[in-house]
């Protein structure tokens, strides 16, 4: 099967609108996944019931796969069939398309909150 590849999202600033519990809940995990493994990006999503699911990114010479990706698919392995939202935490300017890809692929039009490695928030992706 060939590869496929997602070009990056940009991340709208934000407004200054503070985040609510739950999605700053999703920024912490996915800050202290990312921390825990010294990996580049860290995520945590949150399904329909409410679960949430944090990873950090993999970069092995035979697999490479986003925090978000790996957040999303621990998800769909646990019988998720819906997000209500996403954070990812990262050093880039622009949200990685494939992990936006996995996001869209459960939820339409979830929130994906992209902060930096100090959990400030950059932006939030709604698209």
């Amino acid at each position: 099967m060939p590869e496929q590849t997602f070009a990056a999202v940009p991340v709208p600033g934000t407004d200054g609108t503070p985040l609510s519990a739950e999605d700053a809940k999703l920024v912490t995990l996915a800050r202290s996944s990312r921390a825990r493994s010294s990996a580049a990006e860290g995520a945590a999503v949150r399904d329909q019931d409410g679960r949430t699911y944090a990873a950090a990114s993999v970069a092995l010479p035979s697999l490479t796969v986003t925090a978000l990706q790996l957040a999303v698919a621990q998800a769909a392995a646990s019988g998720a069939t819906k997000l209500e939202a996403a954070a990812v935490v990262t050093e880039a300017l622009e949200l990685d398309g494939s992990g936006h890809a996995a996001v869209r692929d459960l939820a339409a039009s979830a929130p994906i909150h992209v902060a930096g490695t100090d959990a400030v928030l950059l932006g939030t992706v709604v698209q």
